[in-house]
């Protein structure tokens, strides 16, 4: 039975970050304590960022946090990027809170126990009979693996309605104590934003987006890659230099294993729809699936707006791919801690939107 996206949703929190007003910032928190901010802040101008979002404004990041604070703000903000991503997409699927039977939340910048979705309960207009599926800890590949396990779900109790929701609250786990490269990075690349996804084997009554399983590909020995180290602080993120590297070497055979899984082929896809991690990863993507120069253009389009957002960031690419009106076969693609790679295909008709 066919798994179908309904709708579909991103969200920003209210405070825009210029690139250029990050890297001021930066300057004077680093500038002084780390002797080798000066060399890497040309990173701030070839990360081809232009601007990112965040939940707290700029000054939030000269003061000291500790984790009961930065997690305090996480539940707070959070919960509004939850509630404005979810309701669109609903509103998108001509869907009610009172209509979803499971609702998979994806997050691992914050904790909240009751869960995000237990938190929105009340502005949602859930159901008490509603099944959760909290999901910490995927990253970047979330949004890719949190489609794959809604996907699942819905597949598995046909007629019922699947509500993926995604939030990172990246710029809450700032961290100008530790004085590490990977810290520097971070400041570069990382965003906030929320997407969520309407899944359903019900058929669509507008263009159908047909959503197959899911595939991931986790590697052994690489828990270095990417992560979060946890201290009394907060999280701190390991963020590894090799991973470019490692794309340009691993991505293309674990693409071929996704394909396999899928019985597709390389020539049957029509458009790879791909986490932007930063702008070296995108040209490393390019580089191993033997696409031309600029293919992925979304997913630098996505980047230069809003900067690597970690999970949701590959939904805010699918929505451009969709508004920009390409259909046919597709697959899309995330990595993150494990390391692993995520996959998911989809189709695309053509016709009403």
């Amino acid at each position: 039975m066919s798994v179908y996206l309904h709708g579909l949703s991103t969200a920003l929190p209210p405070h825009t970050l210029p690139q250029s007003q990050v890297q001021e910032r930066a300057a004077i928190i680093f500038g002084d304590k780390y002797p080798q901010f000066s060399r890497l802040a040309k990173t701030f101008a070839t990360a081809e960022i232009d601007e990112r979002h965040s939940v707290v404004p700029i000054d939030w990041f000269s003061e000291s946090h500790g984790w009961k604070d930065r997690n305090a703000v996480f539940m707070v903000e959070a919960k509004k990027l939850f509630i404005k991503a979810a309701k669109t997409a609903l509103a998108n699927a001509g869907w009610d809170g009172s209509d979803v039977d499971t609702v998979v939340t994806v997050s691992s910048t914050g904790i909240a126990t009751p869960t995000l979705e237990a938190q929105a309960f009340d502005d949602m207009g859930f159901r008490a009979d509603i099944m959760r599926v909290p999901l910490f800890g995927l990253g970047c590949a979330g949004g890719v693996s949190g489609l794959s396990i809604a996907q699942a779900l819905a597949a598995a109790k046909p007629n019922s309605k699947v509500l993926l929701v995604v939030v990172e609250t990246c710029s809450l786990s700032f961290r100008a104590d530790r004085l590490q490269k990977a810290d520097i990075i971070a400041s570069v690349l990382f965003g906030d934003g929320a997407a969520a996804a309407c899944i359903s084997t019900q058929t669509p009554t507008s263009r159908a987006i047909t959503v197959a399983a899911g595939h991931q590909k986790m590697w052994p020995d690489t828990l270095g890659i990417m992560g979060w180290d946890v201290d009394e602080t907060g999280f701190g993120v390991v963020f590894d230099r090799s991973i470019p590297s490692f794309v340009t070497e691993h991505f293309a055979p674990a693409v071929d294993d996704a394909l396999q899984a899928a019985n597709l082929t390389h020539n049957q896809i029509d458009r790879y729809v791909c986490h932007p991690g930063g702008a070296k990863v995108v040209e490393a993507i390019e580089g191993a699936l033997h696409l031309n120069q600029g293919s992925l253009n979304a997913e630098r389009d996505v980047l230069r707006k809003a900067g690597n957002m970690s999970a949701p960031t590959v939904l805010f690419v699918l929505e451009t791919v969709l508004k920009q009106g390409t259909t046919g076969q597709m697959m899309a693609c995330a990595l993150g801690p494990g390391f692993t790679a995520s996959f998911l295909p989809f189709h695309v008709a053509q016709g009403l939107n």
